[in-house]
């Protein structure tokens, strides 16, 4: 049997293949550790392009009021500028507002903390009372003194020893966190002032190195997961701030305490979806239980009522129409994405499975189409042909 250049081709390709194959599978541990060390020192600049791209949604619709400025240079800057001042604006109206009333909330806390113990003992011994079995069972439980502050010694002093090396290592992550987010910002800024430019590098270097059938794929899909991702992000801000709004406003109209500082918590948590609300709830549930708990009661009730209501009206005109996702790929989103990458996890997978989620309806829609496409002779039909 005779080789020709091409079959010799073929097969050296798919010895070098097989190679790469096994020595990807026998150094697969070490392979995983070299990535997670990339990924750490590329985690400024991912953080970087993640607010780059959030920033952008604002930017945009700024840029848009500002086409009177014929210098693009000067309206790029006033744009970025204003985002940035936006969202600082945001982020100190919620810490204004949140950190007052928190600490107004912990100092009554704190005064109303002793009576709610006394009546909590009280209730307890008039429980103990009317049940002296038990009484007479936990009196027959011997337990040894001794032995427990022998061990408390122990922990103490092992405790100040982790206490410490973990004030240095939490100090060394806070430092690292900070300068993460600085090299990320202004990589961010980088970025939004030359989109268009990256833009177009990007786009001219997969043009130069695909084929054509699988670049204009590949910006199809790029054009669908910005869509994607940005109507996300836009359905979801404006959809916490609708929450928001609802819950300080039935608070405050049956008088129940802490309607501000509640409406904005979940505001803010409800940028997490599905879950992020639910903070909020046990925050409000917890300082209300102190103060009265028919007001905790009223106010779980109340939580749920109007968690159905954004959860069957607004939430599905607001931001279902942008991810166009069904309910059980979110909930699947969110749990993988959760149990991942954490809270970012959550946010991120959502709009990303809705591009996976497009991208197989579509392909769906064109195999049916295809299999459904009647044939040019109706006497060799697939019926006729079973017949």
């Amino acid at each position: 049997m005779e080789l020709n250049d091409e079959t010799i081709k073929k097969i050296k390709g798919l010895i070098v293949f097989a190679v790469i194959v096994i020595l990807l599978g026998v150094n697969w541990r070490h392979l995983c550790t070299l990535f997670l060390y990339i990924l750490g020192l590329l985690r400024p600049f991912i953080l970087g392009a993640g607010i780059a791209f959030v920033l952008n949604v604002l930017m945009r619709n700024i840029e848009k009021h500002l086409e009177r400025i014929r210098k693009k240079g000067l309206r790029r800057s006033i744009s970025i500028g204003a985002s940035l001042l936006f969202v600082l604006l945001i982020l100190l109206l919620v810490i204004g507002v949140v950190a007052p009333q928190l600490a107004a909330s912990l100092i009554s806390l704190q005064a109303k903390l002793p009576g709610f113990a006394e009546k909590a003992g009280q209730a307890l011994y008039t429980y103990f009372q009317d049940n002296p079995q038990i009484l007479e069972s936990l009196e027959a439980i011997q337990i040894d003194w001794n032995g427990i502050y022998q061990r408390a010694q122990e922990y103490l002093s092992l405790g100040i020893e982790n206490i410490l090396s973990g004030s240095v290592i939490a100090v060394t992550s806070i430092a690292g966190a900070i300068t993460n987010f600085g090299i990320g910002l202004f990589f961010a800024i980088y970025l939004l002032a030359g989109k268009e430019k990256l833009k177009s590098q990007a786009e001219r270097t997969a043009k130069a190195l695909l084929p054509e059938g699988a670049f204009l794929r590949l910006r199809y899909i790029a054009v669908l997961a910005e869509k994607k991702f940005s109507g996300f992000i836009t359905g979801q801000c404006l959809e916490a701030c609708i929450l928001g709004f609802m819950f300080f406003a039935v608070l405050s109209l049956v008088r129940l305490p802490y309607a501000v500082l509640i409406g904005v918590l979940i505001a803010f948590t409800a940028l997490i979806p599905v879950f992020g609300a639910f903070i909020g709830l046990l925050i409000g549930a917890f300082l209300m239980l102190i103060q009265s708990p028919m007001d905790a009661l009223i106010f779980v009730i109340l939580f749920f009522v109007l968690q159905q209501i954004e959860g069957n009206l607004i939430y599905p005109h607001v931001v279902g129409g942008s991810v166009d996702l069904p309910a059980v790929w979110v909930l699947m989103a969110v749990t993988l994405g959760g149990s991942t990458f954490g809270i970012v996890g959550m946010i991120v997978f959502i709009p990303l499975f809705s591009v996976f989620y497009s991208l197989l309806r579509e392909k769906v829609h064109v195999e049916l189409a295809k299999q459904e496409k009647p044939t040019k002779n109706p006497e060799e039909s697939p019926e006729k042909m079973a017949k």
